[in-house]
This record gives C-alpha cells, sequence and structure tokens, in this order.
C-alpha cells in the first residue's frame, strides 16, 4: 500500500485556499491549518511528523511553516484547525515546533507580493520512534534533523500560492 498524504480543502498543486494563507504580512488570510489525512503508513511506525516548509521564500533557506511531531502512530489525520496555538485539536501527546514565525503554531502562506508562485510542502513522516528527542524550543531545522535519523517513510502534498 502507498503512503499517501491528502487535504479536502486542496489538491495536489492545487492553490492554497485564502482559509490557510497567514492574516500577516499584509496576506490577509484566515491562518487557519488545513484538513489532513493520511494512509498507507509503513510497517514499524512507531510516530508521525508533520512539515510545512516553503523551499521559494527569499530567505536563502526556505521558510518553515508548521512543525508538528510526536503524531501517535494510530493518527490518520489532523483536523482542520489543528494547527491553533497551544495544540488543543492536535491528536493526544502530539507537539507544535518553532516555526520560522517564531510561535508553535501553523503559519499560513505570506510570500512576498509580485515574488511569484511559492510552492508550500506538506510533508508527514512516518518514524521508527515514538518521541523525538528534541528541545522544547527547538528550531524547526533542529526537529528537521531529528526526524531524518528517524524518517521510516514519506509522504508529501504540495499546494502554491501567489500574491
Amino acid at each position: 500500500m502507498e503512503f499517501v498524504l491528502r487535504s479536502a480543502n486542496f489538491a495536489e498543486q492545487q492553490s492554497l485556499p485564502m482559509e490557510h494563507v497567514h492574516h500577516a504580512m499584509g496576506a490577509g488570510g484566515g491562518n487557519v491549518s488545513p484538513e489532513l489525512a493520511w494512509s498507507g503508513a509503513p510497517a514499524g511506525t512507531k510516530s508521525f511528523a508533520l512539515t510545512m516548509y516553503d523551499p521559494d521564500a527569499p530567505t536563502g533557506s526556505g521558510w518553515w511553516h508548521w512543525v508538528v511531531y510526536d503524531i501517535p502512530a494510530n493518527a490518520t489525520g489532523l483536523a482542520r484547525g489543528a494547527g491553533a496555538a497551544g495544540g488543543a485539536q492536535l491528536p493526544r501527546g502530539a507537539k507544535q515546533g518553532r516555526t520560522d514565525f517564531g510561535s508553535k503554531e501553523y503559519g499560513g502562506a505570506a510570500p512576498p507580493p509580485g515574488h511569484g508562485p511559492h510552492r508550500y510542502v506538506f510533508t508527514l513522516y512516518a518514524l521508527n520512534t515514538e518521541k523525538l528527542d528534541v528541545p522544547e524550543d527547538a528550531s524547526a531545522a533542529y526537529v528537521g534533523f531529528m526526524i531524518h535519523f528517524a524518517k521510516i517513510g514519506e509522504a508529501k502534498l504540495t499546494a502554491r500560492y501567489e500574491r
């Protein structure tokens, strides 16, 4: 069975709806995380981690929009709005990491006006550990580093957005 990540809010390579665009930096969106669902996790999955990354951000290193880890192995998705601050709608035990916005919550698309289309890559990682050993204030890059060493599978879903 193929490991697949999908959303009821957009399809692969479609535009990210305004509800999922950030409200900061003049972007004017709702900043609500999309509903995500997955299936076909590899055998041996003990937890999941999810990242949302913009490789097209004009920073030299991209932009981390969302980081969720320690998602239990029995989870099959994240509800719309699960990325709110505090993580009350996340599966029990899941944690949100610090994004490049400086907060531990979903941060929607907010590309500079006129910069062209940006890709927003949602990557779900199947991990061989129940918990990632990361400090409470770890950066997205640090969490990503630890994901790399525990990864046994990954599924991607990419949205686009431009202003």
